[in-house]
Formats: structure tokens, C-alpha cells, sequence
């Protein structure tokens, strides 16, 4: 869920106090979702890691598998590893300048 629609529920649940609209709100699980998608891109390399330290040669079997991926998923999060964003939102208003809209005076 966006922090919209969770601003949304807030509102909804707390101002209008409505005890069906409450009830539909308590089935659903809200989790917050980090802006621009960085989450995808984290998830996106890490894939590419695990592809690259693990999976780069013929696994026999899916026991193996689950074993090979575990391990390195264990020294992975034992690396505590985080991303180095390198590209700042001048470097995108540079190379991604059709993407932004431009001021006419």
C-alpha cells in the first residue's frame, strides 16, 4: 500500500468512525511501500548477487539447492551489505532529462 492509501485508512477509521468500513479495514494488511520503487531495485540487485556468488554453475538437485541458497543467504545478511545509491537527482535531471518537465518563461 501506497502512504496515500495509508493516510486514507487513517482517516477513514479515526474521523468517521463508521463500524463497517472498520471491519472491511481489519481484514486487510497495510505495509508500507518505500518511494520510487528503491525496494525493487535492492531486491533486483540481490537477485543479481545470488545469480552471480551462487548460482553460476549446475545444481544437482533441490535439496542442494535449498542448501546452497541458505548458506549464502545466511553470510549475505551476515555481510549486513547496503546499497550505494551513486546516482542523485541531479545526475537524473541530467541523464534523464526528456523524462522532466521543463519551464518555458
Amino acid at each position: 500500500m501506497t502512504n496515500l492509501i495509508l493516510m486514507l485508512q487513517h482517516l477513514f477509521t479515526k474521523l468517521l468512525n463508521l463500524p463497517k468500513l472498520n471491519a472491511i479495514f481489519d481484514k486487510i494488511e497495510f505495509r508500507y511501500i518505500p518511494k520510487h520503487g528503491s525496494w525493487l531495485n535492492m531486491a533486483e540487485i540481490e537477485f543479481s548477487v545470488l545469480g552471480r556468488e551462487c548460482l553460476d554453475r549446475r545444481i544437482p538437485d533441490q535439496a542442494t539447492l535449498k542448501t546452497e541458497i541458505t548458506a549464502w543467504k545466511t553470510r549475505r545478511n551476515n555481510l549486513s551489505r547496503t546499497v550505494d545509491w551513486q546516482f542523485t537527482t541531479i545526475d537524473a535531471r541530467i541523464k534523464l532529462k526528456r523524462l522532466y518537465p521543463s519551464i518555458i518563461y
